[in-house]
């Protein structure tokens, strides 16, 4: 794929081809369309649907056309009848290659629910690894839940696809955020900032470069440049919260209690944010702030969760849901709804929620219930695991500071000591 925007794609014949010349099964018109929502898709960018539908008016037997748009719908919660372009897919299949028939059964089997989803989404790039769409919603990501959840699995899947892409803009965006997790901060700084210097509206790249600020600490020219980058991008980007998340992070973190105050009501209260996005960026946000000393008078949590869908708080879909329902039900106080969580996690069949949601659903109860030593003693526990929760080292960073505000709460002040030194000592490695 080209390093510019101009985006070149070849042509033969009657033959159509996507961004990474991979053959598309369907009419000129309907292979543009695709083409603009597949850099809408990479860019991490808004408005996806549109050109997808646009595709399959335009061929309504282009059965990839309609297996993408039923799977972007489904996973990103769009008004899509992802029911009927699944079948409409399913129905035009045979008219499709191997590689587009690969797509529309794995897309199938996760849009059904099959236990196999993961692993047919998996196959399906071990056969056909230049397939980008595929690969972009295989890795856990700002827009995406993934074909894995430990994230070692997903730096995996990553770094397999390095021989098939090598130092293009939007693979070096997501091989950035694998870097930065992995702590070669240096090595994410260069391919994010090169992958932006292609393309000023890569998503992955901005959300790499976002964390690498972030996590070295470098948060007075983190806020700076991701204030710069919103401004820029705030109408086109897809999920623009996460990047206020960042950016309050920061505030945050260089104590500006007003600030962060000003971020929440105009970037990420109900109005702007709803649904599992307002848990995991507006509900946590609170959180951090409320055990930080940071945020004085009454946090505005049920707002929050009035935009948030009941279930999420007893019955979330992953451990990752589940990790932040618990604390925007501790930012609640709400000791019953924790209870409530912990139970349905224990009875839960998948071995991560048993493992991980209950005990810390517990914890929770145990800090709002005034037991900050039992807390801390789950909490402790549970450290170990912690990764397996999913989602970014700065995400899950949260589960440490609530360890942190239980063991001072405690009064257990030399293990919180060590735990601020161990804090420290990670950071400067």
């Amino acid at each position: 794929m080209s390093q510019t925007l101009s985006l070149p794609v070849r042509a033969s014949g009657r033959q159509q081809y996507d961004l990474y010349d991979l053959p598309l099964s369907t009419t000129p018109g309907a292979a543009e369309q695709f083409r603009d929502a597949q850099l809408r898709l990479l860019r991490v960018q808004t408005g996806v649907a549109a050109p997808l539908q646009r595709a399959v008016a335009l061929d309504p037997e282009f059965a990839l056309g309609h297996a993408v748009l039923a799977l972007v719908g489904h996973d990103l919660d769009l008004p899509v009848d992802t029911v009927a372009h699944l079948r409409a897919a399913l129905g035009s299949v045979d008219r499709a290659n191997v590689r587009e028939r690969s797509f529309v059964g794995a897309a199938s089997a996760r849009i059904r629910g099959a236990a196999s989803h993961q692993s047919r989404m998996l196959h399906h790039l071990a056969e056909h690894p230049r397939d980008a769409v595929a690969l972009n919603m295989a890795v856990p990501t700002i827009a995406f839940s993934g074909a894995v959840e430990v994230p070692q699995q997903a730096w995996a899947l990553v770094e397999a696809a390095r021989p098939v892409f090598g130092s293009d803009w939007w693979y070096g965006g997501l091989l950035a955020f694998v870097r930065q997790e992995q702590g070669r901060f240096d090595e994410a700084d260069s391919l994010a900032v090169g992958a932006l210097g292609s393309d000023p509206a890569a998503g992955h790249a901005a959300h790499a470069l976002a964390h690498v600020f972030y996590e070295t600490g470098r948060h007075g020219d983190g806020l700076q440049w991701i204030d710069g980058w919103i401004g820029a991008n705030r109408h086109t980007t897809f999920q623009p919260s996460h990047y206020s998340w960042h950016a309050a992070l920061h505030e945050l973190a260089l104590g500006d209690e007003t600030a962060v105050r000003r971020r929440y009501v105009s970037e990420l209260g109900p109005s702007s944010v709803q649904g599992v996005r307002a848990l995991i960026d507006s509900a946590s946000l609170l959180w951090r702030a409320r055990i930080a000393d940071s945020w004085h008078g009454e946090l505005p949590i049920d707002d929050v969760l009035s935009v948030v869908d009941e279930h999420l708080l007893v019955a979330p879909p992953t451990p990752f849901v589940g990790m932040h329902a618990a604390i925007a039900l501790a930012a609640r106080q709400d000791a019953t709804g924790l209870r409530l969580l912990g139970r349905h996690a224990a009875l839960d069949l998948r071995p991560d929620h048993r493992d991980l949601v209950a005990p810390f659903a517990a914890a929770m109860a145990a800090l709002v219930d005034g037991r900050p030593d039992r807390a801390a003693g789950l909490l402790l526990r549970l450290m170990p695991d912690v990764a397996r929760f999913g989602g970014s080292k700065a995400q899950r960073e949260v589960v440490e500071q609530t360890l942190l505000y239980a063991l001072v709460e405690a009064r257990q002040l030399r293990v919180a000591g060590r735990l601020v030194q161990h804090t420290l000592d990670r950071t400067m490695r």
